[in-house]
């Protein structure tokens, strides 16, 4: 094996749900964050021989690669074609410090990396439209029905408010504060919640369409806090849409008691974040100071792990 001095690189970053999960389902808004606390990199090395893969989850000839990588299989094949160049002869690197099955964009992210990282290699410039496109078809092969948020908010700097199907609109974050991520160490059931809020709208409409609704004006209002840097008014609504999200049936034990378990240490707001049933729940602090007690808080109370997120400058 010999392998090339010069190392293509392509970076992306996680996402965060930051408010209006399964509300969005049904045609309510919701807001999205980049996460950068969680990096991806793919580095692209010459290489001899059949395409190669270094990443935690499969290591060896990317021909061999389980089920799971058929999106990387796709990406490098459609890549190729329309460039014209033959793909063989790669190393590729694959590092990221997002958990899978968390919600946080993990698949959207490693896809937006790689693609980024071929193109250099190609010496091809790659625009954002070609970009989104790839993403896509990566990422309908790995959940199959993408919203289309996670190709957007892993590729982009800035918060994203949206309505699936309909629009999809960044704008500018102007709040001082803190966010801090904790990992429940459960795989979030998101097909499950899904499927249980579709069988609630459908039994018992009514009470079920309001908790929907109430979601989605949160979702509004949160933006208007973001945009006024009103740190207290966002640590409410955050709060209480844990609480709506619980009537739904989406939260669990785990989420709930790292949320009440934040909330105890000082945060201004905690609720789950993405589709619940384990995976992650989201916490906002008014310094950095504050969110390091919080951040210590949910580890002491069984968190397995944590990132902390500043949002001004994002």
């Amino acid at each position: 094996m010999t392998r090339g001095t010069q190392h293509f690189i392509g970076k992306a970053h996680g996402k965060i749900i930051l408010i209006g999960e399964h509300a969005v389902v049904y045609g309510e808004p919701a807001i999205a964050l980049p996460f950068k606390a969680a990096p991806v990199e793919v580095s692209i090395e010459k290489d001899t021989g059949p395409v190669s893969v270094s990443s935690d989850y499969y290591t060896g000839p990317l021909e061999d690669a389980p089920g799971k990588l058929e999106n990387i299989k796709v990406l490098l094949f459609e890549i190729g074609k329309e460039l014209g160049q033959t793909i063989n002869n790669l190393f590729i690197k694959i590092t990221s410090h997002i958990p899978p099955e968390r919600g946080m964009g993990s698949s959207a992210a490693v896809s937006t990396a790689l693609i980024r990282a071929l193109f250099q290699y190609f010496n091809v410039q790659l625009n954002e439209e070609q970009l989104l496109a790839y993403i896509d078809i990566s990422e309908k092969i790995v959940h199959g029905n993408p919203s289309g948020i996670d190709a957007r908010v892993t590729s982009s700097d800035a918060p994203i408010f949206y309505k699936k199907n309909q629009f999809f609109e960044p704008f500018p974050i102007n709040i001082s504060g803190y966010l801090i991520v904790a990992d429940t160490g459960k795989k979030g059931q998101t097909s499950h919640a899904v499927a249980d809020v579709a069988t609630l709208f459908n039994d018992d409409y009514e009470p079920t369409a309001k908790l929907i609704q109430n979601i989605g004006e949160r979702a509004i209002r949160a933006k208007l806090a973001i945009i006024h840097n009103d740190l207290a008014a966002l640590g409410t609504l955050l709060s209480q849409t844990h609480e709506l999200l619980k009537e739904l049936t989406v939260s669990d034990e785990s989420l709930d008691h790292l949320v009440d378990t934040a909330l105890k240490a000082g945060a201004l707001g905690a609720k789950l974040t993405g589709g619940g049933r384990g995976g992650c729940m989201i916490a906002l602090a008014q310094s950095e100071r504050y969110a390091m007690v919080i951040k210590n808080k949910l580890i002491e109370q069984g968190a397995i792990n944590t990132w902390v997120h500043a949002l001004e400058g994002e």
